[in-house]
């Protein structure tokens, strides 16, 4: 029943309640999606074989619009806190008005999965308006086998119609803009934006539900393993270098967005992946680059020049650009997304603030600490109103995404850190000799020769000091890396202004963590910072 091909509802064939529709276009390929998309007028084609859409005014998630029903199942089972509420009445609503809406419409209809081990899994069945939508969901998630098809049958249902606006008094939301998740009943119903990583983070959010339950650790995190099944998870928010720092040519990439740990060890959850394009070059990161000249890859919100060639340097839509194509598109990407259990993770964060050391080793502690944390930063100009740096917690480095409570994930991380012994890893690819403004970024040279150093393990051997502030372990020299730059303070012309600096940092994170105490034993409150004397 679920083959490809277009069937037409109103001759009899009907699914999950839509009636009416013109057509259904079911588990459509790439030759297929751009013929729809262009002749429809969504998309348009560039040099080089890319499609390229605009998402209008919504060049970004709406995390304000995004809501979860509140009913038996969810009421405390839910960090409620962090995710606004609609009631199981408002959802059905909304529901049978995204059903009517659609009366009339072509519809495409993709049949994945999300999660790439076959034990966890979870089948989606994505419904869009749009065709471009339809290719962009195709490569991000996990694609069945075509003998799978015709037995598929989905846990979870994803309805995406930019078209549709949503009636705050009517649905319980906020505008006209609207990304309803039913927990329970595995639905999704995303109205009035066009932008296209709402669905993906959708499958995100249920796993991110669903997977905990079951002891399964489930991460916003990139992942690439080593010749010797040396399996690396990096932790990081965007900017962080998270996406850039896994795909490394000397070992294979399992993803770069969002990962599962089991009882088997690492599986990425999704088949592709959505790379940031701002400021993207060829010399810089080439892998990423020739995705964007390839045949099925979407390009969001990307400018194109006079004879069609995307300009990755204009920032004019969006400073949000986008690139999404599926993995296999990368040559040294995983065949399977699976790997063998971790024996590194490495925390990215950005600090603006010029304070953090290059590379810290964390014990146990310290690494649930720093995961519920969450810490990055935003630096002048990113936006409106931000003239200086500012610290930016996001915990366990995806709030917007996390359904349950992060001590639940910490708690997680932290036991599967002890029972395989990670070794665990805070990498800072901020800023050096002075804050965001005066100081400069971390070479990239010398972050990457340090990661290196750590996932072969030759930091295990190193001289370590202990950093007067955080308390973690810094190594004292690197081969390959200036000694100075291992220490932050002495790469500061003024010494006092570190001093400074340190302390509003430090501040910063004691009064972020505050709203966790409660959920963490002694050994993780005492992995907090303090100031302690200077180093002289």
């Amino acid at each position: 029943m679920q083959e490809v091909g277009v069937r037409n509802p109103s001759k009899g064939y009907e699914t999950f309640g839509f009636k009416g529709l013109e057509a259904l276009y079911w588990n459509q390929s790439e030759p297929a999606l751009y013929e729809y998309s262009l002749s429809r007028g969504e998309t348009r084609l560039a040099a080089g074989g890319a499609l390229v859409a605009e998402t209008g005014i919504h060049t970004g998630r709406s995390p304000k619009d995004k809501f979860v029903v509140l009913d038996d199942e969810t009421r405390d089972s839910v960090w409620w806190d962090n995710n606004a509420q609609m009631s199981s009445e408002q959802f059905d609503v909304l529901l049978s008005d995204f059903l009517a809406h659609a009366t009339g419409m072509e519809l495409f209809a993709q049949d994945l999965y999300g999660g790439a081990d076959a034990t966890h899994r979870l089948p989606v069945r994505v419904y869009t308006e749009y065709a471009w939508h339809s290719l962009f969901i195709r490569n991000l998630l996990l694609r069945p086998k075509s003998e799978d098809l015709a037995g598929f049958d989905p846990e979870m249902t994803i309805i995406d119609l930019p078209s549709f606006k949503a009636d705050p008094d009517r649905h319980g939301c906020r505008t006209d803009t609207v990304i309803a998740v039913d927990l329970t009943r595995k639905i999704v119903l995303i109205g009035g934006t066009s932008y296209a990583g709402e669905m993906k983070k959708s499958v995100f959010t249920m796993l991110n539900h669903v997977l905990p339950a079951k002891g399964i650790m489930s991460m916003h995190c990139s992942a690439n393993v080593g010749d010797e099944g040396d399996t690396a998870v990096f932790f990081g928010l965007s900017g962080t270098g998270k996406t850039t720092l896994s795909a490394d040519p000397s070992r294979t990439l399992i993803g770069d967005d969002e990962h599962g740990w089991s009882e088997s060890g690492v599986f990425n959850f999704e088949g592709g992946c959505y790379a940031k394009t701002i400021k993207l070059s060829a010399e810089a990161e080439p892998e990423i680059h020739s995705t964007t000249q390839r045949f099925g890859t979407v390009l969001e919100n990307v400018v194109l020049d006079d004879q069609r060639v995307p300009d990755f340097d204009d920032g004019t839509k969006t400073e949000n650009t986008r690139a999404a194509y599926p993995i296999h598109f990368i040559s040294n990407a995983s065949a399977t997304g699976c790997a063998p259990m971790p024996k590194t993770i490495i925390m990215l964060t950005a600090d603006a603030f010029g304070v953090m050391p290059p590379i810290a080793r964390l014990t146990p502690a310290q690494a649930m600490y720093h995961f519920l944390s969450g810490d990055t930063a935003k630096v002048a100009g990113t936006e409106k109103g931000v003239t200086e740096p500012q610290a930016t917690f996001s915990t366990c480095f995806g709030a917007p995404f996390l359904p349950r409570h992060p001590s639940e994930y910490g708690n997680l991380l932290k036991d599967l850190i002890a029972k395989h012994n990670v070794d665990c890893w805070l990498v800072n690819t901020g800023w050096t000799g002075g804050a965001h403004g005066v100081g400069h970024r971390m070479p990239i040279k010398a972050t990457r020769t340090l990661l290196q150093a750590a996932l072969s393990g030759d930091l295990k051997g190193a001289d370590f000091r202990t950093d007067p502030n955080f308390g973690f372990d810094v190594p004292v020299t690197v081969a390959g890396v200036d000694d100075k730059i291992l220490t932050p303070r002495e790469t500061w012309d003024d010494k006092a202004a570190y001093d400074d600096q340190a302390a509003r940092l430090v501040q910063m994170f004691v009064s972020n963590f505050e709203t966790f105490e409660d959920h963490v034993d002694g050994a993780v409150r005492s992995a907090a910072p303090a100031l302690r004397a200077a180093a002289e």
